[in-house]
């Protein structure tokens, strides 16, 4: 997807694929209750754990704006304009379609406006639109953000100790605070900041390769313990008491800033065959990730019954990355025709 101002960077499309495949792989093992099982060999645990794809979608969000804003200052109200009609237009189809589904069972859909309307300020959307309010939230805070990032990144970095000892205090006083990590800006905006500062200190990752390695490898093996702890649905229960929750949203942040930036600035990504499909995918990953919801469960189910036993969480994993290229097409139909026409009114809003 190019921006307004007619910049492409293939990398980054590359990386949104590979979110798109970690939440439709998450999703799509919930079939035979293979999201409850043990955990799978280690590097496995990535794709058996796939909702940490929203942290690596929301990382690269603040990794993108601070790469395009880069010396720039932010014409606020055109980038309003801008983000409102990239996201919305297939937002309202997906409400509708949620809607319509509803309204088919005999649902009173009463319940369904009033949590539409509660959107823009909690995580009520339906289809993974609770992670557009998240967003949302995240574009009220940039210009400040920038702002303080201009002064010195290490604001940035105590704006991040603050949200640490602000998850602490809630898990003190609640008992836990996965809900709050998970859904919310108290948890989501280590990713953002560390998206942020993982561009200011790119030009450092880059080329490091030994360090990249060790990133990967530590946060795969983050993720297994993650994992063999019970991951996000039984350590012991949802919602966890588990003090890891305070922590996790920073890790992930961490790491995925790390990699994104090593992978972003390390090489020189040329558009040939393999790296064009992969950046299509990923710029069409929008498109996936809403509309899987429509497809996943019913696809891994009607397998699980009649062909596969898909309780078996590795299995489940190999073919959920053939069962992705279900939503390939129809994420780019959608990218085509529901997400892009209206692009041609775009503003610019940096100088």
């Amino acid at each position: 997807m190019r921006s307004s101002s007619g910049q492409y960077y293939i990398a980054l499309d590359h990386v949104r694929a590979l979110a798109a495949l970690m939440v439709f792989s998450w999703h799509f093992i919930h079939a035979g209750e293979g999201h409850l099982a043990e955990p799978p060999a280690f590097p496995l645990s990535l794709l058996a754990e796939g909702h940490t794809g929203v942290a690596l979608f929301m990382t690269l969000s603040g990794y993108v704006f601070a790469k395009l804003l880069d010396g720039r200052r932010i014409r606020y109200l055109p980038f309003l304009w801008n983000r409102a009609i990239r996201l919305f237009p297939l937002l309202v189809v997906v409400f509708l379609l949620v809607g319509l589904e509803r309204y088919l069972q005999g649902e009173d859909l009463r319940n369904y406006l009033h949590a539409l309307a509660l959107g823009f300020w909690y995580p009520s959307w339906p289809n993974g639109g609770w992670s557009i309010t998240v967003e949302l939230h995240y574009y009220a805070l940039l210009p400040l953000l920038l702002a303080l990032m201009r002064v010195s990144p290490l604001i940035l970095a105590a704006a991040l100790l603050g949200a640490l000892a602000l998850r602490t205090g809630l898990f003190l006083g609640d008992g836990e605070v996965q809900g709050l990590a998970y859904w919310t800006l108290v948890g989501r905006v280590d990713q953002f900041l560390l998206g942020m500062l993982g561009y200011h200190f790119s030009g450092w990752i880059r080329g490091r390769h030994g360090l990249a390695t060790v990133a990967a490898l530590g946060f795969a093996g983050f993720y297994w313990v993650f994992d063999w702890m019970g991951g996000f649905y039984t350590n012991p229960g949802y919602p966890s008491p588990s003090p890891i929750w305070i922590i996790l949203p920073m890790v992930e942040g961490l790491a995925y800033a790390t990699l994104i930036a090593w992978y972003d600035r390390s090489f020189e990504h040329r558009q040939g065959a393999v790296s064009s499909f992969i950046g299509r995918v990923g710029a069409s990953s929008y498109s996936i990730y809403l509309l899987h919801f429509f497809v996943v469960f019913r696809l891994s189910e009607y397998l699980h019954r009649h062909f596969l036993d898909l309780s078996n969480t590795a299995l489940a994993i190999g073919v959920s990355l053939l069962a992705f290229g279900v939503m390939i097409p129809i994420g780019w139909l959608s990218f085509r025709f529901v997400e892009t026409p209206l692009l041609r009114y775009r503003l610019r809003y940096t100088r």
